[in-house]
């Protein structure tokens, strides 16, 4: 924490942001704020200027009420809430605050608004820098990096450190819980893949990416409908068996080809490379990618949820079923989480 000028015990702090997915940094700066003022304005941007930056960003109302629910009573009893409209807000003409509090990429803002009170003949706010909270990796904790999918609310990573370090087994356990379908089902028979394809594609329409197909037949199919998935993940083979309609995939339409290996039951840190590799390419600069699994990608979805930015869709085939679509959320990825938590080291 660093502060300009003297430092002491105020009535009304000011604090200011988007508070998206309430996260442990956000407390931080709440609890740390409040060891310096009596009480504590929370002003959260609105969706006007939040959505401009990332349309992922939750609506105002839920950013609050997940913000009420993360503070005790203690805390709460002590703060208000406000919308911020622009970049200033109450700021240069509050009458009671004594106090703003910021980090350092938003210090710039902070001075422009004591410029101004000076203006309208206030006493400039004490300004209060306040360190960040870094996650597993050492890099702060941010709502953008939740979104990226890149840590939890925590600052943890969503991929255990286990599959970092070897390849790890599909236990029975895991085998049960993956029965039925991880997302939505959309019907079809199976000798005309297109019909449950269309459905599933128009229902996803309108996400940010990336789409990732995992599957010889999800992505042929998709082909066949001039769509061409962000990522593609193939292995050769349907219903475990090879399958003549790989051949068909035109793999010149994306402009990176990787090669990886992963045995059946099994997932492996080249498969986990690959993926990550796809994914971060697409982060970069929308680029698509496709993967050869040699072995079988089915498990891939495990891996693809936890490394995918929020509003990402995966689509895979099931057998005499139709096409499964699953969003990337939060709640995806906690879940592929917990089930490669289960599955055990293969050495």
């Amino acid at each position: 924490m660093r502060f300009v000028g003297e430092m002491d015990m105020f009535d009304v702090g000011l604090i200011g942001g988007t508070f998206d997915r309430f996260h442990k940094g956000h407390l931080h700066l709440i609890s740390e704020s409040l060891e310096h003022c009596k009480k504590l304005e929370i002003w959260i941007i609105s969706d006007n200027i939040a959505k401009k930056k990332d349309h992922r960003v939750l609506s105002w109302d839920d950013r609050l009420d997940d913000l009420k629910r993360s503070l005790d009573d203690e805390l709460l009893s002590r703060v208000s809430f406000g919308k911020l409209e622009d970049n200033y807000g109450p700021a240069p003409t509050h009458q009671e605050a004594q106090v703003v509090f910021c980090t350092e990429d938003t210090r710039k803002n902070c001075e422009e608004i004591n410029g101004l009170r000076i203006k309208n003949e206030l006493s400039p706010l004490q300004i209060v820098i306040l360190d960040l909270q870094n996650s597993w990796d050492g890099k702060p904790i941010s709502s953008s990096r939740i979104r990226n999918g890149t840590i939890d609310r925590d600052g943890n990573s969503w991929i255990p450190a286990s599959i970092r370090s070897g390849t790890i087994v599909m236990t029975p356990e895991v085998q049960g819980n993956l029965k039925d379908p991880f997302g939505v089902l959309f019907p079809g028979p199976e000798g005309n893949p297109s019909e449950a394809m269309s459905d599933a594609l128009s229902h996803i329409e309108s996400q940010p990416g990336p789409t990732i197909a995992v599957g010889d037949v999800t992505v042929l199919t998709m082909h066949q409908l001039g769509q061409t998935p962000d990522i593609s993940l193939i292995d050769g083979m349907t219903k475990r068996e090879e399958w003549e309609g790989t051949s068909s995939i035109d793999q010149e339409c994306y402009d990176h080809r990787l090669d990886c290996s992963s045995p059946p039951g099994s997932l492996t840190t080249s498969l986990l490379r690959a993926c990550e590799v796809a994914i971060n390419s697409w982060n970069e600069d929308g680029s698509s990618t496709i993967i050869n699994v040699e072995g079988e990608e089915d498990l891939a979805p495990l891996l693809l949820h936890p490394l995918s930015p929020i509003g990402a869709v995966v689509l895979y085939g099931q057998p005499g079923k139709g096409v499964v679509v699953r969003i990337c959320g939060e709640e995806s990825k906690a879940r592929c989480r917990q089930l490669l938590g289960a599955f055990i080291s293969a050495d």
